[in-house]
């Protein structure tokens, strides 16, 4: 009998922890992103020539990295386009891969180990919401996190769901979260917040149907929208929607930089 994530999971388990860009130019996104929300830039050689760009909040190597940013391989070039994704921690990547598959999502690259990182896998939803996950390596040296919502942090987690209740069922199974409560938005039906270990961590709503398929999307904090969608504008991105205020008193705005990876932008004011 599967045991469900509620059941077995640790404190961490089914917490997100690291957004990762693919990106067909890393050193333009690197600049954009670095003038829209403010993040130092730290390269990583990964051999052969690669290197992986940590993306932090503050100068040096003790400041905290909330992302990082890769090019995207070539055998995806064509077939994905330039994208965010998230990295979920979870306890066992072999055993919540596997969970995957029996409830109905799928793995898009099984599990192996980065050295000195963690294991980490690529899946998808039963809807195809692509996620990565990670049983992340002890590190004793890890920098302390910036105080919850300071610019520069990733501040909320989307999901465009195929179904919202099936999706919200198959999240709940697999990483333990929560309903914390459910907004109404008329037509587009429910906005369902979601919480991990009884903190909010993000919303699931049904995909809209300007969206192409189900994915998730984050939410980077600023000090202000209003003057980020100016540097979005100023650096070659665009802005598909804001800034727009939402429940709860923060202002949002949809965008995308000029490669075509999609983001958002939140502040507590506009």
């Amino acid at each position: 009998m599967l045991q469900t994530a509620s059941e077995t999971g640790s404190e961490t388990h089914g917490r997100f922890i690291w957004c990762e860009l693919m990106t067909s130019d890393t050193q333009a996104a690197g600049r954009f992103y670095a003038s829209v929300v403010g993040w130092s830039l730290n390269a990583m050689p990964m051999g052969e020539g690669e290197v992986y760009h940590l993306f932090q909040i503050g100068e040096g190597d003790g400041c905290p990295g909330i992302g990082g940013m890769m090019t995207l391989p070539a055998e995806l070039a064509g077939h994905v386009p330039p994208n965010w994704t998230g990295y979920v921690a979870v306890d066992d990547v072999d055993r919540t891969a596997k969970d995957y598959k029996a409830n109905g999502g799928s793995v898009q690259r099984e599990p192996e180990d980065i050295p000195g990182v963690g294991r980490f896998a690529v899946v998808a939803d039963p809807h195809g919401a692509v996620l990565c996950i990670m049983t992340p390596s002890p590190m004793d040296d890890m920098p302390a996190p910036p105080p919850e919502g300071s610019p520069g942090t990733v501040g909320w987690h989307e999901l465009y769901a195929g179904d919202l209740e099936e999706a919200f069922g198959f999240y709940s199974r697999i990483f333990g979260w929560t309903k914390d409560s459910d907004f109404d938005m008329g037509e587009m039906g429910a906005y369902r917040l979601f919480a991990e270990h009884g903190k909010q961590a993000g919303g699931m709503m049904k995909r809209p149907e300007e969206i192409p398929m189900p994915c998730w999307v984050y939410y980077f904090n600023v000090e202000s929208v209003q003057a980020a969608i100016g540097r979005v504008r100023a650096g070659g991105g665009q802005v598909l929607n804001g800034p727009m205020e939402v429940p709860g008193g923060s202002w949002i705005a949809q965008c995308t930089d000029p490669q075509g990876a999609f983001f958002c932008l939140a502040s507590m004011q506009k």
